[in-house]
């Protein structure tokens, strides 16, 4: 399952760096949560190709992880960032639940991306707690919510391969045949999609709205002495 992310780059080095290893493992725990869940309903694949683990070199796609996320953060400043990990391929072996087993899969890895947003809320308001947040942890904790926020909403769009096509597939009974078909361009689908301006303030709103509430849990729990600001 594709991981695509959008956000603006910067030109300072150091944020690009950090940009690029909170990428890789946000994108690394996305597709374990599917391969965990997929184990923990007893399909027998996920773990077969050593996928049920955090090391991040089960999950990288050496183009999708790789290659084009350090071109377009290092050498294309200011415009879309995408990225994908190597999808999980799991078998449904049990088909009285195979529809129930697929949609949970599915929604484990947004959600994952939604509970390391949470616990770095929860991490970096502890230690604004007890100690003033310098610029590089403002930094670092707002490129964790706001890049783990923008895949899960970007992987919930209805666009196949992303997660969200499950969804979409059960609820019309799209046959396997056609999603697979569907899957073939669903790349050239997000390129066309993400260079939309009405879709980009959709993306926006979603992403603004999703975060915001994780910086208001912040604020809220630092009791207003600290702040996030977005630029």
């Amino acid at each position: 399952m594709n991981d695509v992310l959008i956000l603006c780059a910067t030109d300072t080095f150091e944020f690009k760096v950090i940009l690029f290893l909170v990428l890789i493992a946000s994108i690394s725990i996305h597709e374990w949560a599917h391969a965990f869940a997929a184990d923990k309903l007893g399909d027998p694949l996920p773990r077969a190709e050593g996928r049920v683990t955090l090391d991040p070199r089960a999950h990288i796609d050496p183009v999708g992880t790789i290659l084009i996320p350090l071109i377009m953060i290092f050498l294309s400043p200011g415009i879309a960032i995408i990225g994908w990990g190597k999808p999980v391929r799991i078998s449904l072996p049990n088909p009285k639940t195979r529809r129930r087993d697929d949609l949970i899969i599915t929604i484990a890895g947004p959600l994952s991306n939604l509970l390391i947003a949470l616990v770095a809320t929860l991490f970096f308001a502890t230690w604004a707690s007890f100690l003033p947040l310098n610029q590089s942890a403002e930094e670092l904790y707002m490129i964790i919510v706001l890049l783990n926020c923008v895949l899960f909403v970007f992987n919930l769009l209805p666009v196949p391969p992303l997660d969200g096509s499950h969804f979409l597939k059960h609820a019309i009974k799209m046959k396997e045949e056609t999603y697979r078909n569907l899957a073939k361009y669903g790349f050239l689908i997000l390129i066309v999609l993400i260079n939309i301006p009405q879709f980009q303030l959709f993306l926006q709103f979603m992403v603004g709205s999703s975060s915001g509430l994780f910086f208001g849990i912040f604020e809220g729990l630092t009791q207003g002495e600290s702040s996030i600001t977005l630029n």
